[in-house]
């Protein structure tokens, strides 16, 4: 049932339906929908939840508890959705609910692995910070840790249907739960204004954990995609059909699931570990401003990058190689094409975006030089994504254990630049170790990329570069010259709508010049096929 590039089987046919499955664009369009409404309504309302919370209380939402969630989901579910997706249950015939059945025997080994790491989670925080039950932080982690077992019932579901392709599943799913946490964070706060904060944040999550639960298993009851029996493949003394190959699979991806985390939240937890809930409060800020781009569309990007890339590699066939590298290529040069253009505008205009969503308040402190700096990060952000879920999707299980073991070196050397930048620069500290690891990363994925193409000329790193470039450099040259010549503080919006209009003209001429130079690739990107999920 599990694919890997090693594997001597027939190959996937790409042909019809199997077409669909493997086409970037098209699985690309829905993660990028499901992350606009998902990541967009809490922008939208975190703007206003900003100006109605104290540094501490912001510090609780936007950090302490979202890393709580993070370090636990990531760890139970992230090594088994990486795995899964590269086998493949789309067979012809009655053997479909059968091949269902088998992975979801795998699938749901994330339950109780991720109950006993919810339970390690709380043990943990309680004996750290020497809690009892009465404390309302205590009583916090407990309904956060209940919100994480209620997703953790959707799981096996939800990688079903990430193996289904059920992607208009997901845009819905996630949509509603992402409402219903923030309608219910809104309802407390009005008209509940004695409640604890704290209390108020775990229970929006929880609240967001029972319409997943709900989301998955109401759709495949309801409209009885698979049987029952199929959906609880557990009979006493039957272990026929459990794919050791895959479960394998998904525990060498847990494993790197672990250093990964590290990774991905160790500024978190250095903030958390070492720094006043104000710099926590700003680094939050920041990160869920600054990383709107990531999440809209480089994550989805990544996603369907990775399945893209995990079909195409899957078996032997002629023109694999080409056909991998063209993807590529392709993933690359839009994700550095978006990476450049906030690059180019994001640091000229980064006090001028959170003046107006968030105040002068906000704006005057470290947060707006802290975002300045993670314009920058982007870029790196992007480049690491994409080359990382190629590596993820082709690479060998040998090469993916070295490829942990490479990871465990990054892991201790970012925690040592995290410990040692955030006592001299705080946040931007941060940004900048954030920044040192990526690139370390992205060496290391692209020396196997190079090794991966060294007998073929079907992929290049100079086809990645996007023409246009330098028009979007001397933009940015043009900007930072206006925010210093023209924006004044005290008299913000007078400046602001000459510094803005500057801004804009520079962006218009960058857009023109790069789409005449890259016409037909910007027609590819946009050119999505009539389908069917």
């Amino acid at each position: 049932m599990l694919k890997s590039p090693s594997d001597k089987q027939e190959r996937f046919p790409l042909v019809g339906d199997e077409d669909r499955a493997a086409d970037l664009p098209r699985t690309f369009k829905y993660l990028m929908a499901t992350q606009f409404l998902s990541r967009g309504i809490p922008f939208i309302f975190n703007s206003w939840i900003v100006r109605h919370l104290t540094e501490e209380a912001y510090a609780l939402y936007a950090v302490q508890f979202h890393l709580f969630v993070t370090c636990v989901l990531f760890l139970s579910r992230e090594g088994f959705r990486r795995a899964c997706m590269r086998a493949d249950i789309r067979c012809d015939g009655a053997s479909t609910g059968e091949n269902a059945a088998n992975l979801l025997k795998v699938a749901w080994l994330t339950f109780p692995f991720g109950a006993v790491i919810t339970m390690a989670a709380c043990v943990f925080v309680f004996w750290w910070q020497d809690l009892s039950y009465s404390n309302p932080y205590a009583q916090a982690i407990l309904i956060n840790g209940f919100a994480c077992i209620l997703e953790l019932l959707a799981e096996p579901l939800y990688i079903l249907s990430q193996n289904l392709l059920l992607l208009k599943l997901r845009l819905v799913v996630e949509t509603a739960a992402t409402l219903f946490r923030c309608v219910t964070t809104y309802m407390l706060i009005v008209k509940q204004p004695e409640m604890e904060k704290a209390i108020v944040f775990a229970l929006s999550q929880t609240a967001y954990g029972a319409c997943m639960f709900l989301g998955y298993w109401g759709y495949f009851l309801l409209f009885h995609v698979y049987k029952t029996s199929d959906l609880f493949p557990f009979r006493l003394g039957n272990v026929a059909g459990f794919d050791r190959q895959l479960s394998n699979m998904c525990m060498l991806f847990t494993f790197q699931s672990f250093r990964k985390l590290i990774l991905q939240e160790g500024e978190k937890l250095v903030l958390v570990w070492l720094d006043t809930p104000y710099n926590q409060a700003v680094y939050g800020l920041v990160d869920k401003l600054g990383s709107l781009v990531v999440r809209l569309v480089f994550l989805p990007f990544e996603e369907s990058s990775y399945a893209t890339f995990a079909r195409l590699a899957s078996g032997e066939y002629a023109q694999k190689r080409r056909k991998l590298g063209t993807s590529l290529a392709d993933a690359l040069k839009l994700v550095l094409l978006i990476g450049l253009v906030v690059m180019a505008f994001g640091p000229s205009y980064s006090y001028s975006l959170i003046r107006l969503l968030y105040g002068r308040k906000w704006s005057d402190g470290e947060a707006s030089t802290a975002l300045r700096y993670y314009c920058l990060y982007v870029i790196v952000l992007a480049m690491n994504g994409t080359s990382e879920a190629f590596l993820h999707a082709v690479a060998t299980e040998n090469q993916l254990k070295r490829s942990n073991d490479s990871l465990l070196i990054f892991s201790f050397i970012y925690i040592l630049l995290n410990v040692s930048l955030i006592r001299s620069a705080g946040a931007v500290g941060l940004i900048f170790a954030n920044s040192l690891n990526m690139v370390l990363r992205i060496i290391y994925s692209s020396v196997f990329i190079r090794h991966y193409f060294q007998e073929s000329s079907a992929f290049s790193f100079s086809s990645c570069l996007p023409s246009g470039w330098t028009i979007l450099l001397f933009s940015s040259v043009v900007t930072l010259i206006s925010e210093k010549m023209f924006l004044d503080r005290d008299n913000f919006w007078p400046t602001f709508s000459i510094h803005f209009s500057i801004g804009l003209t520079c962006f218009c001429i960058s857009s023109f010049v790069i789409y005449r130079r890259e016409k037909s690739f910007i027609k590819k990107v946009v050119r999505f096929r009539d389908h069917e999920d």
